[in-house]
């Protein structure tokens, strides 16, 4: 297993946990700067701080990578910005600002955007507006659309086709009951072990190769039915990548370019992370993107996959049913957390997330370098740090414009 494998293997394993410490801010501020302090890139969940905000901001010099290619048309984000920094919000018996929960969670990028305006953005720890940072598991919820956007394209015909109908590496496998539908909602059915204090587990042991995983899911027996229960499982969502890819006959940075990233209005070029050189992408992790264009993948999903003028990429009520609760877990959807009264997130360890609220027009993005990979109170105290935002942006009288 090469070393770029091995290293987003470790990031990616404890995305399963994203449903749910104070330092001195970074001296770091170049890109130049940056490049001497990655650390090893075999331990990036145990560098320090200061390494992770310059790995963070860097990974397309870290590994092998593609690119997803902007277009000249950024998609309008004009500000009306108001005071939400003062923000106050009680959590755990505890008093809080947005200014506190920013400073303590180290927070790189937060931005809130209402009715296609951004009425709060701030960056720290050396950040801009055109700083990239990585995405972990938020790139699941992108592969998720892409699946839709394939279907909407004729590449696949539904959903409920088996997996093996795209992945024929895994036919005589147990893969040959698991509908694209099961893989999404993580309800494959097929054995998984992703206990991440076992170093025998399967998280621990597979290869992460685009072919090499095919051979290790083979031998995985069946655990129940499809669609029944949910396991979370690393490895299947390269599967869902896996299926678009072949679908296409192409890779996914150029598909996710030319079909949303260019035609929606991405304001920057991006990264996605591959899983050898010249490889393909890691259908569940690694796209590296500023966090204006992290906002604006959340408004392209709040539109339903609809452009700005009016042309289509997804298909008829696509994110309705990719946000629909499934059988094996009422918080999840397509590659996509479901957090209640119609709010949903694509969410990363380290605290990476887009969280979407279509009955208020908002999308909050926010950039991390959090202590813990996936701590639950960390994520608790996300949520109600999000929801003082956006009661607050709903009634800006409320606040100091």
């Amino acid at each position: 297993m090469n070393k770029h494998a091995f290293a987003i293997a470790l990031l990616i394993l404890l995305a399963s946990c994203s449903t749910d410490v104070s330092v001195e801010p970074s001296t770091t501020s170049s890109a130049n700067a940056d490049e001497a302090n990655f650390g090893n890139v075999d331990d990036q969940l145990f560098w320090t701080y200061e390494q992770k905000v310059a790995g963070f901001r860097n990974m397309e010099k870290i590994g092998p990578t593609r690119l997803i290619a902007a277009g000249n048309n950024p998609y309008p984000l004009p500000k009306k910005e108001i005071d939400l920094g003062s923000v106050t919000f009680t959590h755990e018996d505890a008093d809080w600002t947005i200014n506190r929960y920013i400073e303590t969670q180290k927070i790189a990028g937060i931005i809130v955007v209402r009715n296609g305006e951004i009425v709060y953005e701030r960056y720290e720890l050396g950040n801009t507006e055109e700083s990239r940072w990585v995405s972990y598991s938020v790139a699941k919820s992108v592969t998720s659309m892409l699946v839709g956007t394939a279907i909407k394209d004729g590449y696949i015909d539904s959903v409920d086709e088996m997996i093996t109908d795209y992945l024929p590496r895994l036919k005589g496998t147990p893969y040959d009951q698991s509908s694209i539908r099961n893989v999404l909602q993580m309800s494959s059915g097929v054995e998984w072990n992703e206990d991440y204090a076992d170093p025998e587990s399967d998280i621990n042991v597979t290869p992460w190769e685009t072919l090499a995983i095919y051979d290790y899911l083979s031998d995985k027996p069946r655990a129940s039915v499809p669609g029944e229960v949910f396991g979370y499982n690393t490895a299947e969502t390269n599967l869902v990548g896996n299926v678009v890819r072949a679908a296409l006959g192409n890779n996914l940075s150029t598909y996710l370019s030319e079909k949303i990233w260019k035609p929606f209005g991405m304001e920057h070029d991006a990264y996605w992370a591959l899983t050898e050189p010249g490889g393909g992408e890691f259908g569940g992790c690694c796209i590296n993107a500023t966090l204006r264009d992290y906002a604006r993948i959340g408004l392209f999903a709040m539109n339903n996959g609809v452009l700005a003028d009016g042309s289509r990429v997804l298909p008829d009520n696509w994110m309705e049913e990719a946000t629909t609760p499934s059988k094996g877990n009422a918080g999840y959807g397509y590659l996509w957390w479901l957090r209640g009264g119609g709010v949903y997130a694509a969410s990363g360890i380290f605290g990476q997330r887009i969280q979407i609220y279509p009955a208020e027009k908002i999308v909050i993005a926010l950039h991390s370098a959090r202590d813990d990979a996936s701590n639950p109170e960390d994520w608790r105290l996300l949520e109600a740090a999000f929801a003082a935002l956006v009661s607050a942006a709903s009634n800006p009288g409320d606040t100091h414009e």
